[in-house]
């Protein structure tokens, strides 16, 4: 496919990777039915959608990152490239952090939402503003913006490594071992290392695998097969993972749901992503500040039945796509240099 293309079902992956990864952050059921029979219910029908799909969603950010790093890469791009993630990873990182630091501070002093809160008084003062930031002490879910900063910065060491057919042989090796015994390296996590290299390999020495122009029936309909059964083959393995507990089991089923997913939707047939779609970087900004304030304060709304922290659950990320649509255009027009800096230069 061409770069126009490639780049619209990028954009495409991105949004829908974004919408998916708020089902994984959703749940609600034990804060509205307290530990009951009604709760169990609802909790399975919840975590079967966010433990199971919605789970691809990460590795999916990992893979495109990989990629998108490691295209037409080499040594003399590398400065470049690093520059390039400061404005749109390093900047965000640092100023969602801080951000949702203040609103935690400011949150924990007002009477009416300390409760949504939940926290205590948040101490407001440099060192724990600097481990705040750092450390995405009051934004858990930037724990993938830190891996990545990570990852970026380890550019000179996995390049090498990924340039030679047994130099990836090792690596992989070596980070599914750690997988499956439950080690870890230092700082950086060892299955976002395989989300990432993996897609950083067929960047260095596949492309035409993923980017792939399809421009007839015949091969369109060969490659959705080819990726409705690398899904069947990803959901097999995830029923597998649940029955013997073994780890490597999930990073495998989430690596092959995102490649057969990829490989399932030809670029050609895709329309042209619309403005909202920009905004993916945003929504998982927000996102989880406003699911924590609406599931919380929805007790205070809605009558404790099974249906509603269901459907809260269910609708979840389309209250949240609205919230983020009012509030980027809000930003782009009147504040634009903040909504640059808030949604990494996209």
């Amino acid at each position: 496919m061409g770069e126009e293309r490639f780049r619209n079902k990028v954009t495409w992956f991105s949004f829908g990777f974004s919408l998916l990864v708020i089902w994984v952050h959703s749940y609600n059921a034990e804060l509205y039915l307290g530990k009951t029979p009604k709760m169990a219910v609802v909790y399975r029908l919840e975590h079967c959608l966010g433990d199971g799909i919605a789970q691809i969603a990460v590795p999916g950010f990992f893979m495109i990152s990989g990629y998108l790093f490691y295209r037409d890469f080499t040594w003399k791009k590398l400065g470049e490239k690093w520059q390039r993630r400061i404005g749109s990873v390093l900047v965000p990182y640092i100023l969602w952090n801080f951000l949702y630091y203040l609103g935690y501070v400011i949150g924990s002093r007002l009477p009416w939402m300390t409760h949504v809160v939940g926290k205590g008084v948040i101490p407001f003062d440099l060192f724990t503003a600097v481990d705040a930031v750092i450390n995405y002490t009051y934004n858990y879910v930037f724990w993938y913006l830190f891996q990545l900063i990570l990852l970026i910065v380890l550019a000179p060491v996995l390049y090498p490594l990924l340039c030679h057919w047994w130099s990836r042989l090792c690596l992989f090796a070596f980070l599914w071992w750690m997988v499956a015994t439950g080690n870890n390296l230092i700082l950086v996590n060892a299955d976002a290392v395989i989300y990432y290299a993996t897609a950083a390999a067929l960047a260095i020495g596949k492309k035409s695998w993923v980017e792939k122009a399809l421009p007839d029936n015949m091969k369109r309909r060969g490659y959705l097969l080819g990726g409705l059964g690398m899904i069947g083959m990803a959901a097999l393995i995830y029923h597998i993972g649940l029955r013997t507990a073994f780890v490597p089991c999930f990073v495998l089923c989430r690596l092959l749901g995102v490649a057969g997913l990829w490989m399932g939707v030809p670029g050609e047939n895709l329309p042209v992503a619309g403005e909202l779609m920009s905004h993916n970087f945003f929504l998982y900004g927000i996102h989880f500040a406003f699911v924590r304030f609406i599931n919380k304060a929805g007790i205070w709304v809605f009558p404790a039945t099974p249906a509603v922290p269901l459907l809260l659950y269910l609708f979840m990320p389309v209250l949240i796509l609205g919230i983020g649509l009012i509030l980027g255009r809000a930003l782009r027009r009147w504040m634009p240099v903040t909504w640059g800096l808030l949604n990494g230069g996209r």
